[in-house]
């Protein structure tokens, strides 16, 4: 059976030591909307997030649903162009969704850069975090998070500028780097260092489905560097450093592995590389967490999530080192039955498995 919150065993899992017919559960995100349809109370807010009563009920809510860590953020106080809003489609709608066009820039030359309003960590507000180490249940932990650099990149100076400037004017490329690591350095050691604090997320998409958006000469220029100074810093404070990211990172993937010091890899997508693949793959070097793709998971019946979770499992399982949970995270277009129904074969493969 499916124990009771235990951090311990989720850390097991990461620096894969762990009883491999014991896997964790665990997720980047549940968006709120989800969790609200799944809590036995409300989730309110206030100027500076979840209140501690909402607080407490979201992190509830995950402990029902078999989590040992929940992932609270914040953000490290960069202002950002005005992203593009559309009508959310959803069945649990949020009336409109952002997304960041190609070419929105804050800055896109050496006075665009001069102008901008670089943040100071003492701007930053971390009431989330020290809400949810309040309220964090027993034997539960917090995954910080405050982003990741190439995604703040790419949104401050936006794709185009981005792309045009790396050609251009890298050393405007270099300066921004610099502003942007100086300020996450910061916030993610405040951040590493917070009671209940767990683990670190490096939460940075860094590719779309044939490659990284950056050529992989100039990830290593301007954000694997950057990253491996955030993961030095997590385990400087003893604790294991996640890397979420979308895309098709497989020219880098030592780089990540082996330069920067991941613990573990999230967020896989079946046209990609599908996390049994990737367990085959890299599973001897970095714990992998999710991998129960979103496409799947929506568009199934629950019967069907049922046996293809099942499938992750015991491919995924053997050796240690997994975690289960989406490919990506818990979207308000994921079906609450289908969820659900990753969950039970979760719990039904440990009965299965102990036997």
């Amino acid at each position: 059976m499916v124990d009771g919150p235990d951090f311990n065993q989720y850390l097991d899992a990461i620096y894969r030591t762990n009883d491999p017919h014991r896997v964790p559960v665990g997720e980047l995100f549940v968006e709120d909307i989800i969790a609200r349809q799944l809590s036995e109370g409300p989730i309110d807010y206030d100027d500076h997030g979840m209140t501690l009563r909402g607080m407490r009920v979201f992190l509830e809510t995950h402990r029902v649903l078999g989590f040992d860590a929940v992932t609270v953020g914040v953000g490290p106080g960069f202002e950002l162009p005005e992203w593009a809003m559309t009508t959310d489609v959803a069945p649990l709608s949020k009336g409109q969704r952002g997304f960041v066009t190609g070419g929105a820039s804050r800055i896109w030359d050496r006075a665009s850069f001069e102008a901008y309003p670089w943040p100071s960590p003492e701007q930053v507000d971390y009431t989330p975090l020290e809400r949810a180490s309040k309220a964090m249940p027993d034997g539960m932990a917090i995954l910080g998070s405050v982003g990741g650099p190439c995604e703040w990149l790419m949104w401050i100076m936006g794709y185009e500028a981005l792309s045009l400037a790396l050609a251009d004017d890298p050393e405007l490329v270099s300066d921004v780097v610099d502003c942007i690591e100086r300020q996450m350095l910061a916030v993610f050691r405040h951040v590493a260092a917070m009671e209940r604090v767990g683990a670190m997320w490096i939460s940075d998409d860094m590719g779309f489905r044939t490659g990284t958006f950056l050529s992989p000469a100039h990830m290593r220029a301007y954000v694997l560097p950057t990253q491996r100074r955030l993961a030095a810093a997590a385990h400087a404070e003893g604790i294991p450093v996640l890397l979420h990211s979308c895309g098709n990172l497989t020219a880098i993937m030592d780089d990540l592995i082996d330069d920067v010091g991941i613990d573990a890899k999230h967020s896989f997508e079946d046209v990609i590389t599908p996390v049994t693949e990737a367990k085959r793959l890299w599973g001897h070097r970095v714990c992998l967490i999710g991998g129960v793709d979103l496409d799947p998971l929506t568009r199934l019946s629950p019967e069907e999530v049922y046996r293809y979770t099942l499938g992750i499992l015991e491919k995924c399982a053997p050796g240690g080192g997994y975690i289960l949970g989406t490919g990506n995270s818990v979207a308000n277009y994921v079906p609450i039955p289908n969820y659900l129904s990753m969950l039970q074969a979760w719990r039904d493969w440990h009965i299965t498995s102990a036997t």
